[in-house]
This record gives C-alpha cells, structure tokens and sequence, in this order.
C-alpha cells in the first residue's frame, strides 16, 4: 500500500478509522480491515475498543511491525505523568508493546502545551510509541508544538472532507514535514451526491467514497482514516489505488470546500482557522 513519509515515519495513505466501533463488531471489522490490506488502524482511548482492537491485530497472521497502530491520549490526561501512565494503559489494553503513534488527541489550554509536548517526547523515549504527534491542533499550535518537541511531529489528526476547506492546515503540515491525517474524509455524506463527485464517480467506474478518499490522498501528504460499520463498504474504502482524478476533477471537487462546515466542534475544541 502507499504511504507518505513524516518525520522519519512511514504511514500508510488509508487507514482503517475505528470511532464508535465496539465490541465484537469492533474486533470483526478491524479483522475484516486487516485482510483486506490495511496496515494502518486508528484507536484512541477516549474509544473505549482499544481491547478489540487488539484483538483483532493479535487473530491475524499479520506480524506486529506489520500493522502501523495509532491512539490518542485523551485532553484530560495530557499532563506530565498523567500522559505517560495513560500511554502504559493503552498499551496493556492493546495487547502491543509499543504504539507505532500516540497523539494528544486535543488540546487543552489548562495544561501548558510545553509541559504536554514534553510528556509525549518522554513516552517516546520510555519506547511507549515509535512517533509522536498530535491531532486538532491549529496551526499556531502545531507550529508551537514542533518548536517545543526534541523529536519529530509526525501528525496531525484533524477533520478534513470535501465540505470544510482545511488547506491552511494542510500548507502548514507539509511546510513543517508533518502528515496531515484526515478523520471524517467523507463527511455526513453530503458531498456523496454532489455533481463533481458523481461525475468523476462515473466516468472512473467508482463509488463515490472511493473518489472522495482518492481526492484526499491524491493532494499529498494526507492519511485518511474512514470508518465503516459495513464490510463490504470497509473493502471498497481501501480500493482507490487504481484510477486517478484529473486536474479537472480534482479541482471541481474542491470547490465543495465553500460550505465549510465542521462535524466535530466541541465545547472545548480551540478557536479553529480561518478558510
């Protein structure tokens, strides 16, 4: 499979995302991803399926450095210390020795960002995750966090589909050889039946999830991590490897990004970018 390079980390360009997924339709899906081809599964924590997930990867016939696995430590526990022992945790659950990626998964302006880049640099050196990096960061945070880390910033996670125009984040990632790692790439689903989707859709003998997701890879340095509770839709989402979107295309599609609108905007998320 393709991947992108980060920081000195390789991650491939599709992973399986596994928010909401629990139990044994978890371990199911995440197997069902594995067998299909995924080398790359997303968890965090806050998921509460790191256990399945483990699971899954455990079941394969897959050897672990095989598998590029990524969690996120929650906001709460992004501290120095508290980071750490959330880290040990997430291994436990997982059933892995090291984290191929930790992320903060969100700021938290109560936790001086240095006292939290510092945690995630010392996880790394304990030998708790290979790579470090962060997710729903701004720029101005990104740019903060580099500045601070000893190691590479390999990621950052955020929210990017056609519908919400995120090349800012985008510019600043790949100026700082950070790899922009896209959750929700398909959205609510609205730009599924818009006009430039269908028709690329159409005259490439695709879905129009498997354009979407080829729209985002296509731009470089994007990882997608779409989630399905649908097997057959999880082996349509990684087949995107054998067409590519015409300039035309590639930009019609992007003219979807004038809606911008967000799915995920917690109360505690920071005041994003402007377009």
């Amino acid at each position: 499979m393709d991947a992108i390079s980060a920081g000195g980390a390789e991650i491939p360009v599709i992973g399986f995302g596994t928010w909401t997924l629990k139990g044994d339709a978890c371990t199911d899906l995440v197997s069902e991803a594995l067998a299909a081809g995924y080398r790359h599964i997303d968890t965090a924590i806050m998921y509460g399926n790191e256990e399945e997930v483990g699971k899954a990867i455990a079941g394969s016939s897959l050897a672990r450095d095989d598998v590029f696995l990524t969690s996120k430590v929650w906001y709460t526990d992004i501290g120095p210390g508290d980071l750490e022992r959330a880290a040990e945790a997430s291994l436990g659950r997982l059933g892995v020795e090291t984290l191929d990626l930790l992320l903060i998964h969100w700021p938290n302006p109560q936790i001086p960002l240095a006292d939290s880049i510092g945690a995630l640099n010392r996880a790394r050196e304990r030998g708790l995750a290979r790579h470090i990096g962060v997710s729903n960061f701004t720029i101005g945070m990104l740019e903060e966090a580099v500045e601070l880390s000893d190691a590479p910033i390999v990621c950052n996670q955020v929210e990017s589909h056609p519908m919400l125009d995120q090349r800012r984040v985008h510019a600043a990632c790949r100026e700082h050889d950070v790899a922009m790692t896209a959750y929700a790439p398909l959205g609510r689903g609205e730009a599924l039946s818009a006009d430039p989707v269908k028709d690329a859709a159409e005259a490439h003998g695709k879905t129009a999830g498997q354009v979407v997701l080829r729209w985002h890879v296509q731009q470089g340095g994007i990882t997608c991590i779409p989630r399905s509770s649908h097997a057959e839709r999880v082996r349509e989402n990684i087949d995107i490897f054998d067409f590519e979107l015409s300039d035309a295309e590639m930009d019609a599609i992007g003219t979807l990004r004038s809606a911008n609108y967000r799915i995920c905007d917690a109360d505690f998320a920071p005041t994003w970018d402007a377009p």
